[in-house]
């Protein structure tokens, strides 16, 4: 895990999330890229950097995925992406607070294939509901205990 960064899935990721991920990376110099179909607006913080990838479907995610090494942390809802980091040795976690592991993607994976058949059927609408406190503390606590399992950390 040696110089292990962290990937973040930036077109869906909320604003208030970027900023603890930019904290972090000023407090500790660990490297956090953000990848996007569109261009981001980052603060001056040495260890911080944005890739633009072209517009398309999941050209964000095959470019974190290209990218990501065994033991970097992944930030995104989409539960493919993080399935497909878990399979490279990464870890992943989503904005909400919600850490995937080698233990729980499958059965991640197949209520997102079920809500997605009953969203497609019209039992089921809306989106997610919106970013609480508690969400906002649960990912900052995942956050720092991945941060403080790196080594030199």
């Amino acid at each position: 895990m040696a110089g292990a960064s962290i990937w973040v899935d930036a077109d869906a990721c909320p604003n208030v999330i970027k900023e603890i991920l930019f904290r972090a990376a000023e407090r500790t110099g660990v490297a956090v890229t953000l990848v996007a179909n569109q261009p981001l607006r980052l603060p001056r913080i040495p260890s911080l950097r944005a890739v633009q990838v072209p517009q398309g479907f999941d050209v964000a995610d095959g470019e974190i995925v290209r990218q990501i090494a065994a033991g970097d942390l992944v930030i995104t809802a989409d539960i493919p992406l993080a399935a497909e980091a878990i399979a490279k040795g990464a870890d992943a976690l989503n904005p909400r607070g919600e850490r995937y592991s080698a233990d729980t993607i499958r059965g991640v994976l197949n209520l997102r294939d079920f809500m997605d058949t009953m969203r497609s059927s019209g039992n089921v609408g809306g989106g997610p509901p919106p970013l609480t406190q508690a969400d906002r503390k649960a990912f900052a606590s995942h956050l720092d205990r991945w941060l403080a399992r790196r080594p030199g950390a």
